[in-house]
């Protein structure tokens, strides 16, 4: 086995193993706001890539529950898909052209976990989350991070969230977290409306500093740093009261949430030029919006 195949193989089973912790995790949470009724769980189907010649070019697994008492909606994916950049790549794949070598040998695999939650009580924050791995014949990276997207905003949290997030990423280097929570703050903006969609939190994106492992092990704690930094929140906001008002509240927020995964985030575009399960790629829609 090359090197190259048994990195990809560890990304991959990271990834699938951060999947299972955060949906027993979720459920943990459904089952003990259900008491003695039957608690709402994930529904988990396979996915594929549709492939341009009919080729296996892989997939991966799609898990939301909807409709509990704590998540209104919440998906958890996870995938690794490979192939050949075609024709329908081109616009996802943009921003790789600087890449040599492509247009000669246009092999790809990716990997990665993508998460996101609409909560039931508007006081309890949405919350996105992803980290990935990308390969080329050329050249590798990891992207990913974590941002908060509350729609009634509470400083402590807000607090407590950055504050774990900058914890697990401390023993990488003083400059991680402020660069990669600037980042967020730049990635995470809505232009047309001229303001951020949340909180912020971290993120990155073609990250490769020539050590592998060490790039790795950065995933890794950007992943280990969503569930510490995200159950107490719900833990703290989900038994709050809450009526028409709220709700409208985190209706019309939802709908800036919609508005940039389909017109600005960069997973949304990869995954749907490239011919992954529209529905997987999507799930990160809210179940409601609402737009005045």
């Amino acid at each position: 086995m090359t090197e190259l195949t048994e990195q990809r193989r560890k990304a991959a089973e990271w990834f699938h193993s951060l999947r299972d912790e955060i949906v027993a995790a979720f459920e943990t949470l459904e089952a003990e706001a259900a008491g003695d009724s039957d608690p709402v769980k994930f529904d988990v189907r396979e996915t594929r890539r549709a492939s341009e010649d009919g080729s296996d070019t892989g997939g991966g697994l799609m898990s939301v529950l909807r409709g509990g008492r704590v998540f209104e909606k919440v998906g958890v994916n996870v995938s690794e898909v490979y192939g050949r950049l075609g024709d329908r790549a081109q616009v996802a794949m943009a921003a790789r052209k600087g890449i040599p070598g492509m247009a000669e040998d246009p092999r790809f695999w990716a990997s990665g976990i993508s998460l996101v939650a609409h909560m039931q009580n508007p006081h309890a924050p949405a919350v996105h989350m992803n980290t990935r791995m990308f390969w080329t014949p050329h050249a590798w990276w990891f992207g990913g991070g974590s941002d908060l997207n509350p729609c009634i905003e509470y400083p402590e949290d807000t607090e407590h969230f950055h504050a774990v997030q900058k914890a697990h990423l401390d023993p990488h280097g003083d400059g991680f977290y402020p660069r990669l929570k600037a980042w967020a703050d730049e990635y995470f903006y809505i232009p047309h409306r001229k303001r951020a969609r949340g909180v912020g939190g971290i993120f990155m994106d073609d990250h490769c500093s020539g050590d592998w492992d060490a790039d790795f092990a950065l995933t890794r704690d950007i992943g280990r740093a969503f569930l510490p930094a995200y159950l107490p929140l719900v833990e703290r906001r989900q038994a709050l009261d809450w009526g028409k008002a709220e709700r409208e509240i985190q209706l019309v927020h939802r709908g800036l949430y919609a508005e940039y995964n389909l017109v600005y985030d960069r997973g949304t575009k990869f995954g749907l030029e490239t011919g992954h399960d529209p529905d997987a790629v999507l799930m990160s829609l809210p179940p409601l919006a609402k737009w005045i």
